[in-house]
């Protein structure tokens, strides 16, 4: 900033007058100072808060057509609107392109800060703030005119209908008045010279775009404030579509007008226009962003799938027509069609990367799938294998296709990936007794199912669940799956593949409906087997393990009745159950120990069930 200073003769007076300004701190604790016969630029000088003012009138003063530093130094008098820094720095952020006043760096630029800069001077009169009037129109040294209004402190409207307030009032120099404004006020004929680069609010932009008032109308019908906070909060990116899209989705979902549509509904529909962010064409890439709705699952943001192979395109519904329409609080992108709140079957459809998931879903006209996961009455969480999973999926047992889909599903619960643990979960998919499968998730290293496939991308959000993708086809697990993919079974996986033992991996693998399965496996946990004084070895090992098997059965936990004796195990003894009155269900193993407790019940493989047991139980070795 030009430092400019007067040596004041020594008869002089100093007048300091402070005024409270209502623009920054900065601008707050700078007072205005106007020494004795100060001209208005030399006021200026000397003030701080105007020190844009100074720079803007020296930059426009650069071209040879202007010399308004040495005009509004002469006799005048006039009255000058002032702009403050703060008014400066939002006149540069909303011109695309343009950082600090020495962007204004030609002529040409030169010549249009000329213009704008003396939209805010009146000649010929210095004008106090009590001699102006309600709805007065005043003729600017620019030749464009301003219009008055008392009816909020005293504030002026410039040629784009925007308002700006006086903060400081009747500033009183040699050669006129000031009064320093919180806005730079626009002429007709800058607005006119800036129509690509004079950047809008979101809202603004919208309501100045006729092909899209029917967006601007829902905005207002929504529940909220939208219009506002597209206008002022920020920065978002929004996806705006067009009358001609707004016409087409009413008709799709047989609303008359948009009075039809539920005030929620509309609102959730218009959220998931707007990605935070200020998101150009040029950084726009493939995959998945949150939209601003809140309609799926406890609330959560609904995703939004974002497809740039050939144009861009959302949700395989919507393509852009017209990309980054900059804004002062944003970027909007003209849509050809509204995005609709996708549920998990359109999230399916929408990704490329899914098709054969879709494909296996819908083959033969199957409707099963797709009508469950529309159901907006429940909740799921999908583990969607990705294309390249398909491609390396052969179906090893020959399981149902259907049924191995179904045991992706998981009805009831969204699980977000954060909200995931070391657990089972039910799936849809159900063995030859209709008893639902289980899923294992383990969360040590990523997100592992079943301890062979693992996500790949995580919680795509849908109005009626969460979609992980997965890099491996979930097969249908056997109790070896369990056994070997949960952690707290690692001894017992152990034990079964010692050396010298039996094919015990061959063996509880045997499909239902080959025997001898299915099976009901009482399962050690690696605490159990700790607990042991020595882990047995050989014939003895083989003896014990065979101990926890019961092989042509699968016994749940609701079939256990207390004082119910089993089948007989693979290993010959039977075991005895005992439920107490809380429920609780304890084991007696063939050697007599009692007090074995389940401590985890119906780990249901498609051949068999696993319950976790805290004791190694140890067969009769008398018989």
């Amino acid at each position: 900033m030009k430092t400019f200073s007067k040596i004041l003769k020594s008869t002089a007076l100093a007048l300091m007058l402070v005024f409270a300004a209502s623009c920054s701190d900065d601008d707050n604790q700078d007072p205005v100072i106007i020494m004795e016969d100060d001209n208005i630029v030399e006021a200026a000088q000397a003030t701080s808060s105007l020190s844009s003012l100074v720079s803007a009138l020296t930059k426009a003063d650069e071209s040879a057509n202007n010399d308004l530093i040495t005009a509004l130094s002469g006799a005048g008098p006039f009255t000058v609107l002032a702009p403050t820094n703060d008014a400066f720095t939002n006149l540069l952020a909303r011109l695309d392109g343009f950082d600090s006043l020495d962007d204004f760096n030609n002529e040409q630029l030169q010549d249009l800060l000329a213009t704008i800069l003396t939209y805010h001077v009146v000649s010929g009169a210095a004008v106090s703030s009590s001699e102006l009037t309600e709805g007065q129109t005043i003729t600017t040294l620019q030749s464009e005119k301003l219009t008055v209004s008392l009816a909020s402190g005293v504030t002026f409207t410039d040629a784009a209908g925007e308002i700006a307030t006086v903060t400081t009032a009747d500033v009183v120099t040699e050669n006129g008045v000031v009064h320093l404004i919180d806005k730079v006020l626009i002429p007709q004929a800058a607005l006119d010279a800036l129509s690509d680069i004079l950047l809008s609010s979101i809202t603004d932009l919208a309501i100045s775009v006729p092909s899209l008032s029917i967006l601007v109308d829902a905005l207002i019908a929504a529940d909220g404030d939208l219009p506002t906070v597209l206008a002022i909060d920020g920065p978002f990116t929004v996806f705006a579509p067009t009358n001609d899209a707004f016409e087409a989705f009413l008709i799709a979902n047989d609303f008359a007008s948009l009075n039809e549509v539920p005030v929620a509904v509309l609102t959730q529909v218009l959220l998931n226009h707007v990605v935070a962010g200020t998101n150009l064409s040029t950084d726009l890439t493939t995959g998945y962003v949150s939209s601003l709705s809140t309609a799926g699952p406890d609330g959560a943001n609904l995703s939004m799938f974002i497809n740039i192979e050939d144009g861009v395109i959302i949700n395989r519904t919507s393509t852009v027509t017209a990309a980054d329409n900059k804004a002062i609080n944003g970027v909007v992108h003209i849509v050809d069609a509204v995005i609709g709140l996708p549920n998990i079957v359109d999230h399916a459809v929408a990704n490329p990367n899914l098709t054969s998931l879709v494909g296996a879903l819908t083959a033969n006209n199957n409707t099963t799938f797709t009508t469950l996961l529309s159901d907006t009455d429940t909740d799921f969480t999908v583990f969607a294998p990705l294309n390249s999973a398909f491609d390396g999926f052969m179906n090893p047992s020959d399981n149902d296709i259907n049924t191995i889909l179904a045991n992706h599903v998981i009805s009831g619960a969204a699980a977000n990936a954060a909200s995931l643990s070391n657990t089972y979960f039910n799936t849809l998919a159900t063995n030859a007794d209709g008893d639902n499968l289980s899923i294992y998730v383990n969360i040590d290293d990523g997100v592992k199912l079943n301890g062979a496939s693992t996500v790949a991308a995580a919680d795509i959000v849908a109005t009626n669940g969460i979609i992980h993708a997965v890099d491996t086809v979930i097969d249908l697990p056997t109790v070896v799956t369990f056994a070997t993919a949960d952690p707290n079974f690692s001894s017992l996986a152990g034990a079964l593949t010692a050396e010298g033992q039996p094919d015990f991996v061959s063996v509880l693998s045997t499909p239902t409906g080959t025997d001898p399965a299915p099976f009901t496996v009482f399962a050690p946990t690696n605490d159990a087997f700790a607990a042991l004084a020595a882990v047995p070895e050989g014939e003895a090992l083989t003896a014990v393990l065979y101990h926890h098997v019961i092989a042509g059965a699968n016994i749940v936990s609701g079939d256990l009745t207390d004082g119910l004796e089993s089948p007989d195990t693979l290993e010959g003894d039977t075991l005895t159950f005992a439920i107490d009155a809380d429920g609780n269900v304890t084991i007696t193993d063939g050697s007599g120990n009692s007090g074995i407790g389940i401590i985890a019940v119906d780990v249901q493989a498609n051949n068999g069930v696993i319950h976790a047991i805290n004791t190694v139980m140890i067969p009769n070795t008398s018989n």
